[in-house]
């Protein structure tokens, strides 16, 4: 009996401090992501030109088609519920508010971008059929030249983001906030091309990184719903990209306009 009694006038002396251990355990828990956000929006780009080196050491060939120019293809302008969402170019965000009063988080940042080169007279240099080449050639699909990333030069970056508070109305049903991000992935694109003739077998693949910075301005509206208007900079670098018996790489660098509809979740109490 007197066990007993000793036993429980110690678990009663360390309640206190267990509840009180817990409690500060699920606030913290509670407290360390203060929302998760997520939007769905389209995009439109411009692209720097572009040097795209082809190696196909089978046929002979190592050149390098210079100084090419390509654009987007937005898509969305040309009946935007008249085919899948997900059909043009469009992007997506899944983002978590790590400190509400520094404004710092962190952001899975995905834009679904279409990379054409445009018909034009491309200067070609470098070995072609195993004899040296410095020409220029119509490059252009009825001459059997194509060079598509059409399902996507496709960005993947993950961002740390920073937000400043704008404005607010009185009753807080408005707010707009400036955000800040900055990233670094991988380019997982669809390869489609031809080139004099010979067209690859085409499909998605990892072909090497990219790195950009968005800087976006947000009105939310009754806490929960949002429009977000984004410019962005971003830099990418492809290597082994399929072509018929052989390999591409290029670098170029994107400017990018969205416009996003997201939704935001708080987890936590806002002090």
């Amino acid at each position: 009996m007197i066990g007993l009694r000793i036993a429980a006038f110690i678990l009663a002396a360390a309640l206190p401090f267990v509840s009180l251990a817990q409690e500060k355990k699920e606030k913290k828990k509670k407290h360390f992501i203060k929302e998760i956000y997520a939007s769905w929006g389209y995009n439109m780009e411009w692209y720097t030109k572009s040097s795209v080196h082809v190696s196909q050491p089978s046929l002979g060939n190592d050149y390098t088609f210079e100084h090419i120019k390509a654009h987007d293809h937005k898509g969305w302008d040309e009946g935007l519920f008249h085919e899948a969402i997900s059909i043009p170019q469009y992007n997506y965000r899944l983002g978590f508010l790590l400190n509400e009063e520094k404004g710092w988080g962190f952001e899975i940042n995905f834009d679904h971008t279409k990379y054409i080169i445009s018909d034009q007279n491309a200067h070609i240099k470098g070995t072609l059929n195993h004899h040296p080449v410095d020409s220029t050639i119509a490059f252009n699909e009825a001459n059997g030249f194509y060079y598509y990333l059409n399902n996507g030069a496709n960005f993947l970056l993950f961002n740390v983001t920073k937000k400043w508070h704008v404005l607010k109305t009185r009753d807080e049903k408005v707010k707009v906030d400036f955000l800040g991000k900055f990233g670094v992935g991988p380019v997982i694109p669809h390869t489609q091309n031809s080139l004099f003739g010979q067209a690859n077998k085409q499909g998605f693949q990892l072909g090497g990184w990219n790195t950009g910075f968005e800087g976006s301005l947000r009105a939310t509206f009754f806490k929960y719903v949002y429009l977000e208007y984004s410019s962005k900079l971003d830099y990418a670098r492809y290597s082994g990209l399929n072509l018929y018996e052989g390999k591409a790489k290029q670098a170029f660098g994107t400017y990018e306009m969205i416009l996003s509809l997201g939704f935001v979740l708080p987890t936590g109490k806002k002090h």
